[in-house]
């Protein structure tokens, strides 16, 4: 079976990756940065990114409409990635394998790997560093804070922030070569 092999990797990786989940997850003492990362981490639950959707077409007219929809339609199939890999793969999140760990803000789900918020933050901040790159560069610092916030929360381990990162790129990237030139030529003014 899968999930056991999975498992047994999961148990050998989960304890070499303790020491700096624990040791990241310790800035939780500190309540402003505790605030903090709470705040983008529920901001990364999609509230950032819908409203950034939402307001596309206002901010750019020729391009808003049709990059609002790849992104509604890359973000979709990043939930249907990350929702698979995660029954399939069964990780448990760090607060829950390691009492040390504090869980700083409950989770929206049961497991750990991948990190959802990270792929989708990763996955449409690159759809935009490929269509609109000022408006990328001005949502990355949000989109570094949600991948941070991820293990100083205790919900998630280095290695599944990683994954995120690596599979919400790749999505956008194919999704922009794939899906993009069809968008466009649906919406073209």
């Amino acid at each position: 079976m899968v999930s056991s092999k999975a498992s047994r990797f999961f148990d050998r990786v989960d304890q070499r990756e303790f020491a700096a989940c624990r040791a990241i997850n310790r800035s939780l003492r500190f309540r402003p940065i505790q605030n903090y990362f709470r705040g983008v981490s529920r901001l990364g639950d999609g509230w950032l990114w819908y409203a950034l959707i939402l307001a596309l077409p206002l901010i750019d007219p020729e391009r808003g409409l049709s990059t609002a929809l790849l992104m509604v339609t890359t973000g979709i199939l990043c939930t249907l990635a990350y929702k698979g890999l995660k029954r399939w793969l069964v990780r448990e999140r760090p607060f829950i394998s390691f009492p040390s760990i504090n869980c700083g803000t409950p989770p929206l789900d049961r497991y750990s790997f991948p990190s959802g918020h990270t792929l989708h933050a990763v996955c449409f901040t690159a759809v935009l560093a490929e269509l609109m790159p000022e408006l990328a560069l001005m949502v990355l610092p949000f989109t570094l804070s949600v991948a941070a916030s991820r293990v100083v929360l205790g919900l998630h381990y280095p290695s599944d922030v990683a994954a995120g990162a690596v599979i919400g790129a790749g999505l956008a990237l194919i999704s922009v070569a794939l899906l993009n030139p069809l968008f466009i030529t649906l919406f073209a003014t």
